[in-house]
């Protein structure tokens, strides 16, 4: 079987303005396949992002290579749906117009802009289209930036710690919509967090990376069914075990600070 992304020894170092060379990733292979939801779970300034930028075309590897549906990545391409920690919503457009943006964007706004209505209520905004960023909630403005990211309808949608910001129950209610979304679309997902009780309880597959430059711990396959009771016992014996890669279980550890 094929997968639909690969990192394929992919390394990526970066030059700070002192000209030091700093080593983000170092020779990563991952194979994620098609309907995954993938959860990269690291230390902070691990590259976790980083990888996230490179699968969405806004970055280059130094070494190496990731392709989806065996063609290489090298810019971006609405087959992939990027969601940021903010919403990066333009506070001059109604909510209506922010989701619409792509679509204007590729010309094809007066084809399909039925389809805005129809992610709106997927992502349950109907009756918001005229509001404005402003005068929403920021677990509503997450709703109307994941909304613009699945209009073009891409083959993986990435999410870079998309939930970070929100409060405790905006958040596990936002990860309902995540995995309800999925489900409806049969979609690939890939997120970046540092929550690991988000990644067990979201992910069928949670990559566990090292501190920088960043290689992959492990990966680890979740069998656990959906939906997932945060205090069962294999819900905290799962937790228990990333910790322990992360080496934060049960021992006291020296801070370290990464870029």
């Amino acid at each position: 079987m094929v997968s639909k992304i690969k990192f394929e020894n992919v390394t990526k170092i970066f030059t700070n303005p002192d000209g030091e060379e700093v080593h983000a990733l170092n020779g990563v292979n991952l194979d994620i396949e098609d309907g995954d939801f993938v959860c990269l779970i690291g230390p902070s300034g691990c590259g976790k992002s980083t990888m996230l930028r490179i699968l969405a075309g806004l970055d280059k590897p130094t070494e190496g290579a990731v392709y989806i549906n065996g063609e290489k990545i090298t810019r971006p391409n609405y087959d992939r749906g990027l969601v940021f920690q903010d919403p990066n919503l333009f506070p001059w457009l109604n909510i209506h117009d922010n989701i619409a943006y792509g679509l204007k964007t590729r010309h094809i706004y007066k084809k399909d802009k039925d389809k805005v209505g129809q992610f709106m209520e997927l992502v349950g905004l109907s009756g918001f289209e005229k509001s404005y960023p402003h005068q929403l909630s920021g677990g509503m403005c997450q709703r109307a930036a994941l909304a613009r990211a699945l209009i073009g309808e891409p083959n993986a949608l990435l999410l870079d710690e998309p939930l970070g910001a929100l409060d405790a129950f905006t958040r596990m209610n936002m990860q309902d919509e995540l995995l309800r979304i999925r489900k409806e679309k049969n979609m690939t997902m890939v997120m970046v967090t540092h929550d690991v009780d988000e990644a067990v309880y979201l992910a069928n597959k949670i990559v566990v990376m090292s501190p920088r430059p960043a290689k992959i711990e492990e990966i680890i396959t979740v069998e656990h069914s959906y939906p997932r009771d945060r205090n069962n016992d294999e819900f905290i014996a799962l937790r228990s075990r990333i910790l322990k890669v992360l080496n934060f279980a049960g021992k006291e550890k020296e801070a370290e600070y990464y870029i």
